[in-house]
């Protein structure tokens, strides 16, 4: 919105026309992003506390977790303004793309709200019914997806890592093919949001590793140099991307164990979605497998679990998801964040050195 009100005046004020670098609109989104939410942060975290929303704990959890009953949560409310903000200051949000990332963003950020008011508010445990949980998620991408379409932003193209000029067309399947993409990212990253500070910087290091590929990908000499698919006008996701890097790093300021606020399903659903957009926008969606590895680990264990003990009777893990496991095998609690942060910034590592591997 400001963007555009900046740039209409480039051509009479010059010095306005530093407003129409990707580059430049990506660092002041980010600063507009972290100083919002550590202003906004202490604030925030008193009007949860003075209005009880405070987190529930499960009886069969490990026993160091009891000490965080009653801790603020519902904290994604204050990541998705600190997203939302410079969103509409700073980016172009004529773009299609952009529209689509945030409409994915809010609207799973809108699920996991009433999940939690549910859950905090109206001290129901279950939330949202699962399979209605589901359902929406599924027509919001949905919905997203035929926009998509429709605007010639987007088509039925399936690439592969490290596969140069090669793609399946899925042609309209590609529909519920990036449906289970974004909701499986976000229910993943929901899954590993379990300890202090453990899902935020996995979703900031995805988040930085989607600036670059839509950098690339919004570019076509350096597509084409790479051997990846060209997305006209993906670059301007890069501002975006920075804004969920910047509101994450504040976040953390307050989530860091032991953490001041919980995130909530507000949060992990609306970050989780994040990712899962970026990857169908910048035709990596394969590729999150593997720079998500550490979501992907965290479902797959629930998933392992449950068949397990519906099939055997038996439980492969101690506890699910698997964080949790860990925690009942003896090791502390910040060190299994740290141990799974280093792991997702592996994961980054090898994501990106596919750009060349083609």
């Amino acid at each position: 919105m400001l963007y555009s009100f900046l740039t209409s005046y480039a051509s009479e004020f010059s010095s306005l026309n530093v407003f129409r670098y990707v580059t430049f609109r990506t660092f002041i989104s980010f600063f507009t992003s972290f100083l919002l939410i550590i202003i906004w942060g202490p604030a925030f975290i008193r009007g949860l506390i003075k209005n009880q929303i405070g987190q529930a704990v499960r009886d069969d959890g490990p026993e160091s977790h009891l000490k965080k009953m009653g801790t603020p949560t519902m904290g994604g409310n204050l990541i998705l303004a600190g997203l939302l903000v410079p969103a509409i200051l700073w980016m172009d949000l004529k773009n299609p793309l952009v529209l689509s990332a945030l409409f994915v963003t809010l609207m799973f950020g809108l699920v996991g709200f009433l999940d939690d008011r549910l859950k905090v508010v109206k001290k129901n445990p279950k939330g949202l019914p699962g399979k209605l949980r589901l359902f929406v998620e599924f027509c919001v991408v949905a919905i997203c997806c035929m926009y998509l379409f429709s605007t010639g932003a987007a088509d039925g193209r399936l690439y592969f890592p490290m596969l140069k000029d090669f793609y399946l067309n899925l042609g309209w399947f590609y529909i519920p093919f990036a449906c289970v993409v974004v909701v499986g990212a976000a229910n993943a990253v929901n899954l590993t949001d379990g300890l202090d500070g453990l899902a935020i910087v996995p979703v900031m290091v995805a988040a930085a590793t989607f600036m670059i590929f839509s950098y690339v990908a919004g570019h076509s000499e350096m597509a084409d140099y790479l051997m990846i698919p060209a997305v006209p006008g993906a670059s301007e996701l890069v501002p975006l991307g920075a804004a969920v890097v910047a509101s994450g790093l504040a976040f953390l300021w307050f989530n860091s164990h032991p953490a001041q606020v919980f995130m909530g399903d507000v949060g992990s659903l609306s970050l989780g979605g994040f990712l899962g957009i970026m990857a169908v926008l910048t035709k990596h969606e394969l590729l999150l497998i593997l720079l998500g590895g550490v979501f992907v680990v965290e479902a797959l264990s629930v998933i392992t679990q449950v068949a397990s003990f519906k099939l055997t009777g038996k439980r492969v893990f101690k506890m699910a998801p698997i964080h949790h496991h860990f925690e009942l095998k003896g090791l502390t609690e910040s060190k299994i964040i740290v141990r799974f942060w280093i792991i997702s910034i592996m994961l980054a590592v090898l994501s990106l050195a596919t750009l060349k591997l083609r």
